[in-house]
């Protein structure tokens, strides 16, 4: 570093260089020569300050150009010295002479190339050069350190002209676009270009002309051109940008992966968390797993501490440290889609600061396979499905090696149903395809570690700290005990309750709720979570009938601004629980709201205008809403009895970090609970259990298609080493038990094979089964690729045949009908009268529709009027064609509120049917395009696809594809002028502050952040593009045939 300094020192500020070496040449008394060479400063003619200096200052400085001991005097030494050597022809002698000119010249002058300084080979090869080792030396010990910066060039042209053009351009690139070059300094160059021919073609006349005087000619000239003019304050700018260049590059470079002490980061990370997200530092145990050794070496690692313990934060920084030091892609698993948009709002910031893209992988949202990009690096945050689904894509592309890290949170998930079956097939084939790919597993509830350790080779950390002591209470009748695992029965009393209630108060609240949360409210905040939905918006009327009347003027101004915001995005529609709940700072949350209602009241929450959510389970697997205090309404989800995992996620919300100094959990139950309530809190988690096997179509059966198919294994043998990897391998004895692993592989081999989704490709007729390999047919590659259920892949080919033969595209409703998810259809129960009705009003076309399908107006009139129906039907077919009527509807009128009005369906199930919809579109899409004869399904399923996901008018569609942008947001924007993708990028979050109503600080710059995340990544995407297409083959023949060698055309 201070090498390269001295360089850029040497260049550009040529002012300050002292003389020593002329010390002799100055006929100034030596007092003041002393004084002079104290104040590191060049003696000028006039005793002016020298600031007055900036712009003109004699080339020449100190000393005089032809006395004779300056340089052109040693110059003509050296000249005379070789001359008196015998002359052995006139070439030879001509370029003797000058060739040991040169060399004396460049041993006496320590010639220095000033190189590139972004270019560090070019650095190199000029800093070996025999004349460039005095680079680092005083400035007395380099002679050129005494010539003016306008000859430097000249010298360095005449030590190696054959480099002068390499050297030129280096320099060019060095001075950056404020350098510009003069014309006197043209001029020059022009000179010297005409006086280095010359001097290699000299003649025997020529050869006694005396180099001195072409210096002098040179130095003369540069005397009266005019001085260019440079400011000493851009210089030193120039040079320290010189400088973190050069260290940047040389970093860059290096083997090591540190680039700063934030954990390797560099300062401005610490910096963008404390802007961000006012995160100054991190907890002991943050910083105690950030050090491991097993993180260092890089090995896969499993953490579990408690909710709100501050995991997700030490997941970011690894994840930093990957896209940063290391340059590789990193893939972040979340189980929902609102996890992932939040997440994604949360880290674009960080992004556009640091230069990587943050990309959506949810519902219909992701490429496959991602945009290969040589650059910046990806951060890819995805749901369990989209994860596979892009997993699944790296393997076949040869690029899975390119991740460098998958995080999951939420572990536990790989326990839970058909969705763990999936995370548990993902993190099976990055383990089996990329032993480089570092895994990071955390959760808050976790037991069978040992298990996980196994299948993810990995460490495990564990702590118990909360940032907010939790206090866990038990209460029966009016009686509140609190939780003591020290204690005989792990529970002692600890106080009454005392609250007058009236007769009719005992009625409507017998769990005394009304005493629990106004004891907490509205001061701070308050969850209570209650079984079932409608329990859920009971419950918040219930509180608001009997709280105080004071409770209306907190916060009274936020309240009516939240439920006029509340209306203005739901389209004048008004929740009627709701419009009565929220003046009181109550309201209900579960999936019966629609997004934009429930992303509206989290942030009233989080910002204090709401002091109490009456809410279901799923509120504690989602975004995070901490409280000062929990209540459990009972210990039931639905009619499911608690798990301990679900427990102490609801509980962990109880205690927010820096604004609580206590969290406490109360959970009401009655006597005849009791017993399991003490084992409930007493024992450890579940333990996690693989679904692979029992998720036959969702799990085992579609691993071995995607095996087959991304050629990861090919026959028996090798899928049986593959399963023993798994995670159910890990836990076969224990899951096994009438049939082995090998046996079940077997069967699940024919299985595919009878449904003519393999064949297998004996390597002889006499070839035993271990020795048979497998190919994936064309359909198993359609529903590999699509990510289509096994259960329905044959069905969906018939209904995409059968359309074939009688599309109707006179309207959208039979594409609807082929994109309806089948895996809906067994929890629709259609109402027969508003059935009849919808049918009734279609239209001719419509109703052809219906009538293709099988299903006849008569047969929904006889449903409807309760008549029997001699006609047999397909049930699935009739439920289908309902759900799609409700979708069609949607995409007609765009109004959640209206379709739900008329179908008297929850506008929420509305909404969920619709991104089911839209997802399910995207898969029937991948499945055609490996189909040749579903061709013409693709350009139409590809516009469906985007009614679908987003199901606004055409020109909102760019403002809601940024993240967390919702269609009541985007109608604002739009009428704010901010008409597309760009508009919102340019934006200045302080202007949408004014602008848009209802929109906090926070929510305008993540709006802005992920607008240019986007565009961004829309850019990069058509630049790669670009360049693909511009890049020339390396197959290009380079000899063409002579017309004898070219083959003759058949």
């Amino acid at each position: 570093m201070e090498e390269g300094a001295s360089r850029i020192r040497r260049r550009v500020c040529v002012r300050k260089r002292t003389r020593p070496g002329l010390a002799s040449a100055c006929t100034a008394p030596a007092e003041a020569e002393e004084e002079d060479a104290g104040a590191g400063g060049r003696r000028r003619k006039t005793a002016q300050p020298a600031e007055h200096y900036d712009s003109e200052e004699d080339m020449f400085g100190d000393y005089d150009s032809f006395s004779e001991n300056s340089i052109l005097a040693q110059v003509e030494d050296l000249e005379q010295k070789y001359m008196q050597l015998p002359e052995r022809g006139e070439h030879a002698t001509d370029f003797a002479t000058e060739d040991l000119c040169k060399e004396s010249i460049k041993n006496k002058l320590s010639v220095t190339h000033v190189s590139d300084l972004t270019d560090r080979e070019t650095d190199e090869q000029t800093e070996n050069q025999p004349g460039c080792e005095g680079v680092a030396a005083e400035p007395g010990d380099d002679p050129l350190y005494d010539v003016p910066s306008s000859q430097v060039l000249y010298f360095e042209n005449l030590q190696n002209p054959s480099c002068d053009l390499h050297h030129q351009s280096a320099q060019e690139r060095d001075q950056g676009p404020s350098c510009h070059k003069t014309g006197s300094e043209e001029l020059q160059h022009k000179r010297n270009d005409e006086l280095s021919p010359k001097i290699q073609t000299s003649s025997d006349t020529n050869r006694r002309k005396s180099i001195k005087e072409y210096l002098k000619s040179a130095m003369t000239g540069n005397a009266k051109a005019q001085t260019p003019v440079f400011s000493r304050n851009k210089q030193l700018k120039e040079a320290l940008l010189c400088e973190e260049l050069t260290v940047a590059k040389r970093t860059i470079e290096s083997s090591s992966d540190d680039l700063g002490p934030f954990y390797s980061l560099p300062s401005k990370v610490r910096d963008l968390y404390v802007q961000f997200k006012g995160i100054e530092n991190l907890y002991e145990w943050q910083h105690t797993c950030l050090t491991l050794s097993c993180v260092q070496e890089r090995k896969n690692l499993i953490y579990s501490l408690p909710t709100n313990g501050g995991k997700t934060l030490v997941a970011e920084i690894l994840m930093l440290q990957e896209l940063l030091c290391r340059r590789k892609d990193v893939l972040m698993i979340l189980p929902y889609v609102a996890l992932v948009q939040e997440k994604i709002s949360g880290l674009s910031s960080f992004g556009l600061e640091l230069g990587f893209f943050v990309e959506e992988y949810a519902g219909s949202k992701g490429r496959f396979p991602p945009t290969k990009r040589r650059e910046k690096k990806s951060l890819y945050i995805a749901t369990i499905e989209k994860a596979h689904s892009l997993v699944n894509s790296l393997i076949e592309t040869g690029r899975i090696s390119s991740l460098g890290l998958v995080v999951v949170d939420e572990l536990h998930m790989i326990g839970e149903g058909s969705r763990g079956a999936v995370l548990e097939m993902t993190l099976s084939k990055v383990l089996y395809t990329s032993k480089a790919t570092q895994i990071i597993g955390m959760s808050a509830t976790l037991n069978n570690v040992k298990d996980l350790q196994e299948f993810l080779q990995a460490e495990y950390y564990s702590s118990q700290f909360r940032p907010v002591e939790l206090k866990e209470y038990l209460k029966i009748n009016d009686t509140i005990y609190e939780v003591d695992n020290r204690a005989e029965s792990n529970m002692t009393f600890s106080r009454l309750l005392h609250y007058k209630y009236s007769d009719s108060l005992k009625k409507m609240d017998p769990d005394h709720l009304v005493a629990l949360v106004t004891e907490v409210i509205p001061s701070y905040s308050c969850l209570v979570f209650c079984p079932s939905k409608k329990n859920c918006e009971n419950v918040a009327e219930m509180l608001c009938k009997f709280l105080n009347k004071e409770y209306l003027k907190h916060r009274e101004k936020e309240k009516c601004e939240l439920i006029k915001h509340l209306r203005s995005s739901s389209g004048g529609h008004l929740c009627p629980v709701l419009r009565r709940t929220v003046p009181f700072g109550v309201a209900y949350h579960h999936s019966g709201l629609t997004s934009e209602e429930r992303k509206l009241l989290e942030e009233a929450y989080s910002a204090g205008v709401l002091c109490l959510l009456a809410c279901t389970s799923t509120l504690a697997a989602g975004v995070n809403l901490p409280a000062r205090r929990v209540i459990l309404r009972a210990p039931y989800v639905a009619k499911e009895f608690l798990k301990r995992s679900q427990y102490r996620q609801m509980i962990g919300r109880a205690g927010r970090a820096g604004i609580d100094s206590v969290g406490e959990s109360i959970l009401i139950l009655q006597e005849q609970d009791k017993h399991k309530v003490l084992e409930l809190i007493s024992r450890p988690p579940e333990n996690c259990y693989s679904h692979l096997v029992q998720q036959f179509t969702k799990g085992i059966h579609t691993l071995f298609l995607s095996l087959i198919g991304l050629k990861i294994a090919a026959n028996l043998g090798d899928i049986y080493n593959f399963m023993n990897g798994t995670f159910f391998g890990v836990q076969q004895k224990i899951l096994l038990k009438e049939k082995s692993l090998w046996e079940i592989t077997v069967e699940s081999l024919r299985y595919l094979t009878e449904k003519g989704l393999l064949q297998r490709n004996p390597i002889s007729e006499s070839a035993e089964e271990l020795q048979c390999n497998f190919h994936i047919t064309k359909l198993g590659q359609a529903s590999f690729k699509g990510a289509i259920d096994l259960a329905y892949c044959d069905t969906l080919y018939r209904d995409l045949k059968k359309g074939l033969e009688g599309l109707v595209l006179e309207n959208l409703l039979h594409l609807i009908y082929l994109t309806t998810p089948y895996n809906l259809v067994s929890q629709c129960d259609p109402d027969w009268m508003i059935y009849f009705r919808q049918i009734s009003q279609l239209s001719p076309a419509e109703q052809n529709v219906a009538t293709l399908l099988g299903v006849s107006e008569s047969y929904i009139a006889k449903k409807a009027s309760g008549q029997a129906t001699r006609k047999k039907v397909d049930k699935d077919i009739v439920n289908r064609l309902y759900l799609s009527l409700v979708l069609y509807a949607l995409l007609k009128e765009t109004s959640v509120w209206s379709v739900s009005e008329k179908f008297n369906l929850p506008r929420g199930s509305i909404q969920n049917l619709l991104a089911g919809a839209a997802s399910f579109s995207s898969c029937v899409l991948h499945f055609c395009e490996e189909l040749e004869e579903f061709w013409v399904y693709r350009a139409l399923l590809a516009e469906l696809t985007k009614k679908l996901t987003y199901c606004v008018k055409a020109e909102l569609i760019p403002l809601m594809e940024v993240s967390g942008v919702l269609e009541g947001r985007a109608k604002q924007l739009y009428s704010a002028g901010y008409r597309s993708l760009m508009h919102l990028a340019s934006a200045d979050p302080e202007v949408l502050i004014r602008t848009i109503d209802h929109l906090s600080r926070r929510q305008a710059r993540q709006i802005v952040s992920s607008a240019k995340m986007l565009l961004q990544e829309k850019a990069e995407a058509l630049r790669e593009e670009v360049e693909e297409l511009l890049r020339v083959p390396a197959d290009v023949p380079s000899v063409v045939a002579s017309p004898a060698q070219r083959p003759e055309a058949t």
